[in-house]
């Protein structure tokens, strides 16, 4: 929610194998942190992403391609020590 909130980056979320309307509750009682949501309805997206258990985050540059892969939730750790400098460094276009 603090990326969010502090509008760093997009944050685009992927609602999976949930009904969009229950997906779209359970974001209205929570809060709904994303820019965009889809819908992967059948878990097609997430075998073509490789992911394997949610929750899972990836980090993908302005290519296109995916700089980095969290797996399970991103505690503050997680977030500033991978993700966050590597917002800087992608922002910065270095992508190591």
């Amino acid at each position: 929610m603090r990326l969010a909130e502090e509008g760093q980056v997009p944050i685009h979320g992927l609602n999976y194998k949930d009904q969009p309307q229950d997906a779209a509750d359970w974001l209205d009682r929570l809060g709904d942190p994303y820019t965009r949501t889809g819908a992967d309805i059948s878990g097609r997206v997430a075998i073509d992403w490789g992911v394997y258990g949610v929750p899972e985050t990836f980090v993908v540059g302005s290519d296109g391609r995916i700089a980095h892969k969290h797996i399970g939730p991103i505690d503050e750790k997680a977030l500033q020590e991978e993700i966050l400098p590597l917002v800087r460094r992608l922002r910065q276009g270095v992508s190591k």
